[in-house]
């Protein structure tokens, strides 16, 4: 624990007003793809729709679709009553437990709001649930004192794959998905995502331009904080020689300039708001120094723990992803 306390960015975000974020950026954004390494090819998505069930205002699909070749993904596709022509979407990651059953509502939690996913198709998005791997329909047995994430960690670097990795590809895959759907405007696709449905909402639109906005719930603040919480970090969330060349910071400067929203319980232990606000302040100085108004980082602040809360994140996203998005980009 000392030595991860001691580690020191080799190549850390610029203070506010250096010329030479941009060439920062361009350097960070290799950095990170080679830390993720080489992406499998792409395969034909195969979509097949094996249920749909009429819920109350919208309709939940239950598809696959493959993202490799030996690989598919299950997932709810909800559609709201009512679309007839394209508009936005929202890609809704899950955290750690049940999976896209979760965030659909088709399980109960003791944290509050844990629905987003039919809350913002009741909000108008059509929205795509995916089970990550390792969660949900795509969990596999494991012994009572096995962790899963770790465990599947341990037989991916055997194989000298990355589970983050992996999922991210997936990830991406659906938002394949959601841009082919005859519903969805392609570019007002957004992610959201709590916990470790945080994580890789931070990092896809890290990665990929086309999430438009987003919402990273319970995990934004430093991997240098969130180590000294026992148990805090598992096998889904790391990558090999990550510490001392990437931090959350940084990664949120890749998202820039399009809209972020940061949510942190003022009660999260495992992802301090005290952090997270210091990084929000950070990043406000990227946004600006690219040209666009330091309101497109929100950070906000609630009273609670380790939950998703929403109460700012829905007008957010209305605000960005709404009809009004093509004229304020």
């Amino acid at each position: 624990m000392v030595r991860l306390q001691e580690q020191r960015l080799t190549d850390p975000l610029p203070p506010a007003g250096d010329p030479g974020i941009e060439q920062w950026r361009i350097r960070c954004r290799a950095r990170l793809g080679e830390l993720l390494g080489p992406f499998p090819g792409a395969v034909a998505l195969e979509l097949e729709t094996t249920e749909t069930v009429d819920c109350d205002g919208y309709t939940r699909h239950t598809i696959v679709f493959d993202t490799e070749k030996t690989m598919s993904v299950p997932a709810y596709l909800l559609v709201p009553d009512g679309r007839v022509a394209p508009g936005p979407a929202v890609l809704a990651a899950h955290g750690h437990g049940p999976g896209k059953s979760l965030v659909c509502g088709l399980v109960e939690t003791e944290a509050p709001n844990g629905d987003y996913a039919v809350q913002l198709v009741r909000r108008g998005y059509v929205v795509l649930a995916p089970d990550l791997r390792c969660f949900g329909d795509r969990a596999d047995w494991t012994p009572a004192d096995h962790y899963i994430c770790d465990t599947n960690l341990v037989h991916a670097v055997m194989a000298g794959e990355n589970p983050l990795a992996q999922n991210l590809w997936d990830l991406a895959r659906c938002l394949d998905v959601l841009e082919a759907h005859p519903l969805v405007d392609p570019r007002r696709i957004g992610m959201v995502g709590l916990s470790y449905g945080g994580t890789v909402t931070l990092f896809l639109a890290a990665c990929d331009e086309r999430v438009a906005a987003c919402v990273v719930s319970g995990y934004f603040s430093s991997w240098a904080e969130a180590h000294k919480m026992p148990w805090n970090m598992c096998g889904s969330q790391v990558l090999p020689g990550m510490l001392g060349r990437l931090e959350h910071v940084e990664l949120g400067a890749l998202v820039a300039p399009r809209p972020m929203l940061i949510e942190s319980g003022n009660a999260d232990d495992l992802f301090p708001a005290t952090v997270a606000a210091a990084g929000c302040e950070r990043l406000r100085s990227v946004y600006e120094s690219l040209g666009v108004g330091a309101d497109r980082i929100e950070h906000d602040i609630f009273d609670g723990g380790h939950q998703w809360y929403g109460t700012t994140a829905y007008p957010f996203l209305d605000r960005w992803l709404g009809d009004s998005v093509g004229s304020d980009s």
